[in-house]
C-alpha cells in the first residue's frame, strides 16, 4: 500500500501538503490497480497519471519558488532532478498501458513512489534545512 508517513515531512507546511498530495494521488491509482470488480482501468487510470503529471509539475514550480526565496544554493541542481522526473513522468507509454494495464501501471506507480519517497528523504530535506528559523 502507498501511504503518507510522518518521516516524510520536511518542515515546510505547504510543501508537506503537496508530498502529501502527490501520495494520496499514488494511493489512488494504487487502489484502482487492486480493484478487483474492474477489468479495464484504462480511462480512470490515465486520468489519474494526467493528474499526477500535471500536480507534479504544479509542486515543482512551488518547491523551487521556496528554495529561490531562501537562496537555496543548490536550486539549479534540485531543478535539473525535477526535469528528469518530469521528463519521465511524461513519457508514460499509454499504448502499452492498454496492452498490459496491471503490470504497465505497477511499474509506473513503483518509479514515481520510489522517486518521491528517495527525493523527500535525501534530497528536499537538504533545503528545508536552510529554512529562516531553523
Amino acid at each position: 500500500m502507498i501511504y503518507w508517513k510522518k518521516e516524510y515531512e520536511v518542515g515546510i507546511p505547504l510543501i508537506d501538503e503537496q508530498h502529501e498530495k502527490l501520495f494520496e494521488i499514488a494511493a489512488r491509482a494504487y487502489s484502482l490497480l487492486k480493484n478487483e470488480f474492474l477489468e479495464d482501468k484504462f480511462d480512470m487510470m490515465t486520468a489519474i497519471i494526467h493528474e499526477l503529471q500535471d500536480y507534479t509539475v504544479f509542486h515543482f514550480e512551488t518547491e523551487e519558488n521556496y528554495m529561490e526565496e531562501i537562496g537555496y544554493r543548490k536550486l539549479f541542481s534540485h531543478k535539473v532532478m525535477h526535469a528528469e522526473f518530469v521528463k519521465k513522468i511524461y513519457s508514460v507509454d499509454f499504448e502499452a498501458m492498454d496492452d498490459d494495464q496491471e503490470g504497465h501501471i505497477l511499474a509506473i506507480l513503483e518509479m514515481v513512489v520510489a522517486w518521491i519517497e528517495h527525493h523527500i528523504l535525501t534530497k528536499d530535506t537538504l533545503y528545508a534545512a536552510e529554512r529562516p528559523g531553523v
